[in-house]
């Protein structure tokens, strides 16, 4: 170690920089995937919106886990957390399917907000064949949004972006959905 570099060396970390944006949300970089341009812009634009809509999805996931009441409390409690998690998956996914297209996936909660599809809830607890009737109406919504963007992207030749909407997020929403719209059938528990 030289004199110069032992006088300069600190372990103070460099705090409160500010930076300049280096990249706008809503552009894409040039990456070498054979896709082109328009159909890695129109790809990161339809992800986008998905991602927001299921980001929001995740937060009412966890919102009725930790809400939920009544005499299916338990199961539903460990279902919805569990679902959470199967969200929180996509939205990782999905997020890096953009960033892989040369996009900027759309993360701050605030700008998720102003992009989602899926109405605000009440703030406080719902009835719980509300909740999931909420939740149900979100799955459509963001099921609806990927066949249709996974339909486009293959129709452009992403391939890549036609498997994550239909693997991932299509099939875990319909999973989902069925396991949801199960617990609002209304069926004797003990007598037929």
């Amino acid at each position: 170690m030289t004199a110069d570099h032992a006088t300069t060396a600190n372990s103070q970390p460099w705090l409160h920089q500010r930076g300049r944006e280096i990249q706008e949300f809503g552009t894409v970089r040039q990456f070498p995937l054979a896709l082109s341009y328009d159909a890695r812009m129109y790809s990161c634009q339809r992800l986008n919106r998905v991602l927001a809509d299921t980001q929001i999805l995740y937060a009412l996931y966890k919102k009725h886990h930790w809400l939920v009441r009544g005499h299916t409390f338990y199961q539903l409690h460990l279902l919805l957390d569990k679902h959470a998690g199967e969200q929180l998956e996509l939205v990782d996914g999905i997020a890096e399917r953009v960033q892989t297209l040369g996009g900027v996936a759309v993360g701050d909660p605030r700008h998720v907000a102003e992009i989602t599809e899926i109405p605000r809830p009440p703030d406080g607890a719902e009835e719980v064949p509300a909740m999931l009737s909420r939740l149900l109406a979100a799955h459509e919504t963001i099921l609806a949004e990927a066949h249709d963007a996974a339909a486009r992207a293959a129709e452009q030749g992403d391939d890549g972006t036609n498997d994550l909407l239909v693997s991932e997020v299509v099939r875990t929403g319909e999973l989902q959905a069925w396991f949801l719209a199960e617990h609002l059938v209304d069926t004797p528990l003990v007598r037929a």
